[in-house]
């Protein structure tokens, strides 16, 4: 016995129609600015991402009508430009508010109080994970590394850092976006709102007086990295544990040779601690 699809609660429904096409004015405005976008790649499709911050730019979210248009500028089909309009998550799906607000509840910010200030703020505005107040200011959700680790616990507005949250300070953060007062970010310029950052990150100057200068920078931790890699500190080296049978004094290091690891992040080696089948030291590729 079989069962229609009706009775298995399953509904077919029509095929999708088209998406509509954006007004005339709209469209010749895009155009203008997509050209000015493509301009800039050797491979016009290399232009698919900003010119989805543009579409995103225009309507807060990316919708059919701007996948349609991205598709229709760079010569895609409208399943390749939807492939990348839903991978990324950057790109919003559906409308959302003024003020991106990203609550990170990775692993560090996390135990340094994300998950305490996202519940908070779940409570105070009266939503859920992805979900918009009934003024359409702000959206709330929780994101993945901020990379400000050394600035745990980190809150971000319309991808602009803010530092060292607490519930409570969290809590004074959406109540301002919500009163349009003034917000500046710890490291960046002043807030904008959602659709003038996507316009920016399409590759458009920010127009505002003074917003370039007032761009901020990296954190301590992340600028040691880079003076590291710039070969402007001195080279780390390994202090013998202490304890051991052989301890030398603690004015003694031990200088590393090329085959030891210096960070607990490299790949780790066989060696003969570690496989007695290879008690020469680290293991040789074939050949070597």
């Amino acid at each position: 016995m079989t069962t229609s699809s009706s009775e298995r609660g399953v509904s077919l429904g029509m095929p999708e129609l088209p998406a509509p096409a954006y007004p005339d004015d709209v469209r010749a405005r895009l155009e203008t600015d997509a050209r000015e976008v493509i301009a800039r790649y050797p491979d016009s499709r290399s232009a698919l991402l900003p010119l989805l911050h543009l579409v995103q730019s225009e309507e807060g979210h990316v919708t059919r009508t701007g996948m349609r248009f991205c598709a229709e500028m760079l010569g895609l089909t409208t399943a390749e430009v939807t492939a990348v309009a839903t991978f990324y998550t950057m790109y919003r799906r559906r409308p959302s508010g003024d003020y991106q607000v990203g609550v990170c509840t990775n692993t560090l910010c996390a135990v340094m109080g994300g998950d305490a200030i996202f519940e908070t703020l779940q409570e105070h505005l009266g939503v859920g994970n992805g979900e918009t107040t009934d003024d359409g200011k702000v959206t709330l959700e929780h994101i993945e590394c901020n990379a400000a680790c050394d600035f745990a616990p980190v809150v971000m507005v319309n991808w602009e850092f803010f530092d060292n949250q607490t519930p409570g300070s969290a809590k004074r953060l959406v109540d301002d976006l919500r009163e349009g007062r003034p917000v500046q970010p710890t490291r960046g310029a002043r807030l904008c709102t959602f659709k003038e950052t996507a316009r920016i990150l399409a590759g458009f100057p920010d127009e505002r007086p003074g917003a370039v200068e007032e761009s901020g920078g990296a954190g301590p931790a992340s600028l040691v990295g880079l003076r590291l890699a710039r070969g402007e500190a001195a080279p780390a080296r390994v202090v013998h544990p202490r304890g051991g049978p052989h301890e030398e004094p603690r004015d003694r290091v031990h200088e590393p040779s090329p085959a030891e690891h210096l960070s607990s992040h490299d790949a780790p080696q066989d060696t003969s601690a570690s496989d007695p089948a290879h008690p020469a030291g680290p293991t040789a590729e074939e050949g070597e």
